[in-house]
C-alpha cells in the first residue's frame, strides 16, 4: 500500500511540477477541472496462445487544466478503476482483481465556440496495478499512452458539461505471479466518459 501511495504521489508531483510556473506567467488564461465517470473496456488480445481480458467496471476520472492561449494548453488527470484482469491458460482461467490508478498529462487543443469547445488531446503518464485478490501478487507499474477528444457544451459562463473519448496504450499487468510472467502485452484501452467542469 505504500508503495502504491509512492509511486502515485510521484507521478502526480512530477505532472503539477510546471504548473505553477506557468499559471504564474499567464495569469490572463482560464483554467478548469473537471469530474467525470467513465466505462473503460479494455481489448481482448490473444498472445503466446493466452487469451487477456479485464471486467467491465465504473471509472471516476479527476481533471486539471491551464491554457497558455485560446487554442493550446496541458492537462493532468487521475483516474480509478475496478476490475478483474483475466488469463486464459492451458489449465484453467487466472483472474486478478485489481485497483488501477492512472496519472497522465497531456497537451490539449481545443477550439472554442459559443456554446461548446471541441478538443483534442496526446500525451503520457502511468497506470497502476493493485491486485487484491491473489497472494503473492506484486502492485505494477506500466507506462501508457494517451491519446483522445470530446467537447466542452456550455451550460453557464463558467459551468459545462464534458463529453470524451481517452484512448490509451500500455503493456498488461502480470502482478510477478509466475503463471502470469511472460504474458504481458501490449493492449488497449478505451475510456468513453462524461462528466462537469468549472472554468477560473
Amino acid at each position: 500500500m505504500l508503495l502504491k501511495r509512492t509511486i502515485i504521489a510521484a507521478l502526480c508531483g512530477g505532472a503539477l511540477a510546471p504548473l505553477p510556473a506557468l499559471c504564474q506567467e499567464n495569469p490572463a488564461y482560464k483554467t478548469e477541472i473537471s469530474i467525470e465517470a467513465s466505462m473503460p473496456f479494455v481489448k481482448n488480445t490473444t498472445a503466446y496462445g493466452v487469451q487477456q481480458s479485464a471486467s467491465l467496471s465504473g471509472d471516476f476520472l479527476a481533471g486539471y487544466r491551464f491554457f497558455f492561449t485560446k487554442h493550446t494548453g496541458a492537462e493532468v488527470t487521475y483516474g480509478y478503476a475496478r476490475n478483474t484482469q483475466t488469463y486464459g491458460l492451458a489449465g484453467g482461467p487466472v483472474g486478478v482483481t485489481n485497483n488501477s490508478d492512472e496519472v497522465f498529462a497531456a497537451y490539449v487543443f481545443r477550439f472554442p465556440l459559443k456554446r461548446l469547445t471541441p478538443f483534442a488531446l496526446a500525451g503520457a503518464g502511468g497506470l497502476v496495478f493493485d491486485p487484491r485478490t491473489v497472494a503473492g501478487a506484486d502492485t505494477q507499474v506500466r507506462l501508457g499512452y494517451l491519446y483522445g477528444g470530446g467537447a466542452d457544451f456550455n451550460i453557464k459562463q463558467r459551468i459545462f458539461v464534458r463529453a470524451e473519448y481517452r484512448g490509451i496504450f500500455y503493456n498488461s499487468p502480470t502482478f510477478n505471479v509466475d503463471s502470469l510472467n511472460g504474458l504481458d502485452r501490449f493492449t488497449h484501452r478505451a475510456e468513453p466518459s462524461v462528466g462537469f467542469g468549472y472554468r477560473f
